[in-house]
């Protein structure tokens, strides 16, 4: 059983206390799952001094608020099961409807758990038209941040069942996390889903953690100033505005004709190939706007229809236009573009696509590797190819903003904090792409912040499951040092921690694109990891992991842990994406072979090997190491040169 937790977050009492009535945190509301098999606290706040009772489930518990207007009780252990009601009474009367009693779990990171089931749907269009889970409840917690102390409460957020009416807007990652973990135990599954694109692990630590980080700690100190956060982001706006205004003003797209009128003569205009980037073409390194253009030839069988258009992803924004019509926009480069155009737009035979495509800084164009086309239920039409192309205005390179809810301690005191006196079973975590640059630091900055969540909730056990980077970016002919990979290795050795474990999924990215759509394969592999970590049980919930290699004359056997049946390879050929290294400490691909639980590696040319690295660059997407229950194995070096 766990010690009673002293609340220590309730330092802001809420104004509506002068009106004596009691008030609890929105996590505590209509729908919420409460963690089975552990004493719960249910806080809020009223007048000092008053009694308060809550009834649940035939029992009754009473407490007296503090001077502060504080209150908080401990429930025993509730088994799984609901709906329940539960009625808090002071000077007013709370009844909490629909209650259930199961697994809840902290969802968190940055945007590949953020990623809504809606971003995934050319993945899962039928999984969201028949999904229905009552007993799956999600909550997603306000993306707020706050510097000057950790919040009490939060500005909103419900518990939300999952259905075809709700699923769009839930986590991917945490959906089939809690799909799988709800199937397989039957019991209700909670999600709490605190998570926001783009941020490092730093913004998710209390003050005092980050004091073994100076550098993090003074940047927490300083974004307390409201007034110099207040003059920082009307600055940036500012900048931002003026920018985009003069790009409108300047752009000769919009002058005298509109380059969208597909009677527009584009007959001088440049051409460029699509998907592709115009830095490769006479426009050269520029930034600002560029148009393109692209004549159509629809069939009669498309006419008139309401149609979808997909147009890959463009960087940095665009507005689309279809003979003129607008069909819509995304003002920036990772969401891709998928485009209704409406009915009565498209006609048969001749037909303009145009696209306003704004650079602010980088290589402005096209993705490769994605799909742009015009579909109908029975036809599509391919875009690829030439298009037209025609510089509305340059424009100097804009720079970046002050991202502020990224700053040191902001997302914990103001996303995290509000939920200290709730009950978890454990918290899932998908982040370190914003860490990349500073993999050595996060060997040390990622465990640090997983202590301090356990010091929190005050639960030195408190499982942590994450996921490991995804493969991404380009590949290479040669084997080559990598950002990625060390990142990964920090993750990796972060499970020396206990009661912790990781999902790896070198083998389910995209290489152009930073949010890979399948997240069914990691959610189902963070559960497995959970099944394992959290749950006890006795199952293979790990890939295999490297242990140890030995010399042997010309040949390394390395020796790996979570072999479970065996090791194989997805496709039955050799293990691939191995280097190799002699005493020169140049790595070259090796041969490979298995035998037993091993992995022997070898090349002919070097007699007196000294290193081996498996998966190790930013886009291993050959490896196929797995063992024989499908989970493949994490990357690993031999070295640390």
């Amino acid at each position: 059983m766990r010690k009673v937790k002293l609340i220590l977050v309730f330092i802001l009492l809420p104004l509506t206390l002068i009106q004596a009535q009691v008030e609890l945190p929105k996590l505590i509301s209509n729908g919420m799952v409460l963690q089975r098999d552990t004493e719960l606290t249910i806080w809020g706040w009223a007048t000092p001094g008053e009694e308060v009772m809550v009834s649940f489930r035939d029992q009754k518990w009473t407490t007296q608020t503090n001077n502060s207007g504080n209150w908080y009780i401990q429930l025993g252990e509730q088994s799984a099961g609901g709906p329940f009601s539960m009625e808090i009474t002071a000077s007013n009367s709370i009844t909490i409807q629909d209650i259930l009693v199961g697994d809840v779990w902290l969802a968190s990171g940055q945007s590949n758990m953020e990623l809504p089931m809606y971003r995934v749907a050319p993945l899962y269009r039928e999984e969201m038209k028949t999904a229905n889970y009552p007993e799956i409840r999600h909550f997603k917690v306000p993306q707020e941040y706050s510097f000057e102390d950790e919040k009490s409460n939060y500005s909103g957020g419900q518990w939300v069942a999952i259905s075809p009416e709700t699923i769009s807007q839930r986590s991917a990652v945490a959906y089939f996390f809690s799909k799988k973990l709800h199937e397989d135990y039957e019991v209700p599954i909670g999600i709490v889903n605190a998570s926001l694109g783009g941020s490092p692990a730093e913004a998710w630590m209390d003050e005092d953690a980050l004091k073994e980080f100076p550098h993090y700690h003074q940047e927490a100190l300083i974004y307390k100033d409201e007034e110099m956060r207040e003059k920082i982001a009307a600055s940036d706006q500012a900048r931002n505005s003026r920018w985009h205004e003069v790009s409108v003003e300047q752009d000769r797209g919009y002058q005298n004709e509109h380059w969208a009128n597909p009677e527009v003569d584009d007959s001088g205009w440049k051409t460029m190939s699509v998907p592709g980037y115009w830095n490769t073409t006479s426009l050269g390194n520029i930034n600002g706007v560029v148009w393109f253009r692209k004549e159509i030839d629809v069939p009669e069988s498309m006419a008139g229809k309401e149609v979808e258009l997909e147009l890959g992803r463009v960087v940095d924004a665009d507005s689309t236009f279809v003979n003129g019509e607008f069909v819509g926009n995304v003002t920036y480069q990772y969401p891709p573009r998928w485009y209704t155009i409406p009915e009565g737009v498209l006609k048969a035979g001749k037909n303009t696509i145009a696209v306003r495509v704004i650079n602010q800084s980088g290589n402005g164009g096209f993705f490769y590797d994605k799909r742009y086309e015009i579909r109908s239920e029975t036809d599509t039409l391919d875009l690829k190819g030439k298009w037209k192309m025609m510089l509305g205005v340059q424009m100097p390179s804009l720079p970046g903003q002050t991202f502020i809810r990224w700053k040191p301690v902001g997302l914990f005191n103001g996303m995290i904090a509000p939920a200290l006196n709730y009950e978890f079973k454990g918290a899932i975590w998908y982040q370190g792409e914003s860490n990349v640059g500073a993999a050595e630091e996060y060997k040390t900055l990622f465990p640090a912040m997983i202590q301090n969540w356990r010091e929190r909730f005050n639960e030195p056990g408190f499982p942590f499951v994450y996921v490991q980077l995804a493969n991404f970016m380009r590949t290479y002919d040669d084997p080559t040092e990598s950002g990625w990979a060390l990142l990964r290795e920090a993750q990796f050795q972060t499970l020396e921690l206990p009661k912790t474990g990781m999902a790896v999924a070198i083998d389910i990215g995209e290489w152009n694109d930073i949010h890979p759509l399948n997240k069914r394969t990691v959610g189902e592999r963070l559960a497995i990891s959970a099944k394992g970590v959290a749950y006890g049980e006795d199952i293979v919930y790990s890939g295999p992991i490297y242990e140890s290699m030995e010399v042997k004359g010309d040949r390394v056997e390395i020796s790996f842990s979570s072999t479970g049946s065996g090791l194989v390879t997805k496709d039955g050929g050799p293990v691939q994406e191995v280097a190799i290294a002699g005493s020169d400490k140049e790595f070259k691909w090796a041969q490979t072979k298995i035998e037993g639980n091993k992995l022997i590696v070898w090349h002919e040319d070097i007699s007196d090997p000294v290193a081996v690295r498996y998966a190790w660059s930013d886009n291993p997407d050959d490896a196929n190491l797995y063992n024989e229950e499908g989970l493949p194995a994490s990357p690993f070096r031999t070295d640390d040169w």
